[in-house]
């Protein structure tokens, strides 16, 4: 995945040895790709920027699910709806 952002987890020792892990990309960043836009509304109660269809929403589900504290991959799709909706982005069916 090319220009994604990818957090990483840093832990340094006393020995000055270290380990990383990498995290999936933001889901707000898989959203924005997936609808095409640039950036989320401003006001995303009134003012819809883009939308997602119900499986590209249940794709980056599975693509979050290590990362999300989700018991299920249902609990994981409704926390990615959530996203959407907050940045003004409608899930269609």
């Amino acid at each position: 995945m090319d220009g994604l952002i990818i957090p990483v987890v840093i832990t340094v020792f006393n020995d000055r040895s270290f380990t990383f892990i990498t995290k999936t990309p933001p889901a707000s960043i898989l959203l924005k790709r997936a609808a095409s836009v640039a950036k989320g509304s401003s006001t995303p109660n009134k003012d819809k920027v883009g939308k997602v269809t119900e499986k590209q929403v249940a794709e980056i589900a599975k693509q979050k699910m290590p990362d999300l504290n989700a018991a299920s991959l249902e609990a994981a799709i409704k926390s990615i709806r959530g996203t959407a909706r907050s940045m003004g982005i409608d899930v269609t069916v």
